[in-house]
């Protein structure tokens, strides 16, 4: 049995975008409590990610969006100072960024780039990045739908650049279309990106094309039994076909039936499932390596208790 890692870092909950935003930093604390409670922390390796540097930000996003980011960040330190107390600014009608924002979006890619660095060591088989913001929605030059760097796109060009793999994964279960994570790869052959979501949904638009992309829509109140066909009659004969030599996930689990930011009626079992299914593509292909990236979720219970079960497979237990 290998070890699963768990990356987070407590400054991930210092990025906030307002009052009774969703995408709060009590969903971290919801799953750091039902890991405890359950034991399931018990079984897991826990690590504390560095931010990521700029050269790895860089391989998927650009230079002057960066520099943007950054920039924006300075803004908002001296407007704190200015004014007493921390603001936030908006960059659209959902997104918006403090402070503190910049450094955690660092350290969400960090925690992606050091999982995949201490996996290909062989100290860990698989890790879990409980991370905030999240990032499949991050384009390569735009931040929307709560994400700023693209966590698993940064990881994977990682992966291919750094560590001359020659195929990878990216696997996404979130309600929402990783239309970033799309953006990054699309035309890479080194990368396969698999998902399903609901449609027509937010963002807006539909799923490009792409020899390396298998983006499947499904209507809204879908429920687990279709998107079990889907896995099996999909994206299992693509992945087995691509056999990729590292799988990450973006791990969303907003398509839960109790989370109202979706439509779809999946429960604890279907993430189980699913997860178990990537697991085996994983053994069959990529000695089991696996980088999970925290995506969405916003019903803080659903969340807690769809983390456990994607962390039970991984971790086997």
């Amino acid at each position: 049995m290998g070890i699963t890692g768990y990356y987070t870092h407590r400054d991930c909950r210092l990025h906030k975008m307002g009052d009774n935003h969703p995408e709060c930093p009590e969903r971290l604390d919801a799953i750091e409590d039902r890991l405890l409670i359950t034991g399931v922390a018990d079984a897991l390796q826990r690590r504390e990610p560095q931010p990521a540097n700029l050269g790895e930000v860089k391989l998927a996003h650009r230079r002057m969006y960066i520099a943007a980011m950054r920039g924006m960040n300075d803004w908002l330190e001296e407007d704190d100072v200015a004014a007493g107390q921390q603001q936030n600014f908006s960059l659209d009608s959902d997104t918006s960024m403090n402070s503190r924002t910049y450094r955690a979006a660092l350290l969400s890619a960090g925690a992606a780039v050091e999982a995949v660095d201490a996996v290909l060591a062989g100290e860990m088989e698989n890790a879990f990045c409980a991370v905030r913001p999240p990032g499949h929605h991050a384009c390569g030059d735009k931040a929307m739908g709560f994400c700023f760097f693209n966590n698993v796109a940064i990881a994977a060009k990682y992966a291919v650049a750094r560590h001359g793999l020659e195929r990878v994964a990216i696997i996404d279960f979130d309600v929402h279309h990783g239309n970033g994570t799309e953006d990054i790869v699309c035309g890479d052959d080194r990368i396969l990106m698999v998902s399903f979501y609901q449609h027509p949904f937010y963002p807006e638009g539909t799923a490009r094309e792409g020899a390396n992309l298998l983006n499947v829509p499904v209507a809204a109140y879908t429920k687990g039994e279709a998107i079990r066909e889907i896995v099996n009659n999909q994206w299992i004969p693509r992945l087995d076909e691509f056999k990729p030599e590292m799988i990450f996930i973006s791990a969303g689990f907003d398509a839960h039936r109790e989370d109202d930011m979706g439509q779809l009626g999946l429960v604890e079992a279907d993430y189980e499932w699913i997860t178990r299914r990537i697991k085996e593509v994983a053994m069959r292909h990529s000695q089991g390596r696996i980088i999970s990236c925290l995506e969405g979720g916003y019903n803080l219970s659903s969340l807690a208790r769809s983390v456990e079960a994607h962390l039970r497979v991984l971790a086997d237990v």
